[in-house]
């Protein structure tokens, strides 16, 4: 059964449910990187889009994305582990596509875990492609890889 959820630009009061869905679902592992102050400083940020998936109130996941000049990336994505393979994170994915789309930027790019074999096939099927890797990426913990979507018509 599909329920329906709705995906909104978050607020200063989702940044510590953010911050620790990052923590228990990222950045297990690691230093506690994206702290709720840093969460704040992205949903207040002009050049971020801090986008989170609701159902009946309650944060089923969530996207960060930092723009550059042409290119987009996203820094963070999380969608809870009872809520996966439900369409949320492919409704996310996609409306930080079209926001990227809109501001103009020509491609999305971001960093997966090289052993994060379900988040690379996500991305896969969603049009993104491994371009390069970056060894000791996760605090010399772990490898990334790195993967790109081009929007739009080349120039």
């Amino acid at each position: 059964m599909i329920t329906a959820y709705e995906i909104t630009l978050a607020q200063a009061a989702d940044a510590r449910e953010i911050a620790e869905l990052s923590r228990d679902a990222i950045e297990r592992g690691l230093s506690w990187r994206w702290t709720e102050r840093r969460v704040l400083r992205a949903i207040r940020s002009e050049e971020t889009n801090v986008a989170v998936a609701r159902r009946d109130g309650v944060l089923l996941g969530f996207g960060i994305m930092q723009y550059g000049d042409d290119d987009a990336h996203i820094a963070l994505f999380a969608v809870r582990a009872q809520q996966r393979r439900s369409g949320v994170g492919s409704a996310l994915l996609a409306w930080l596509e079209t926001t990227a789309g809109v501001a103009g930027m020509r491609a999305i790019r971001l960093e997966a875990r090289i052993g994060n074999a379900t988040a690379k096939a996500f991305y896969r099927r969603h049009g993104f492609t491994e371009y390069a890797s970056s060894p000791g990426y996760y605090e010399d913990v772990e490898d990334a890889v790195r993967m790109v979507k081009r929007l739009g018509a080349e120039p």
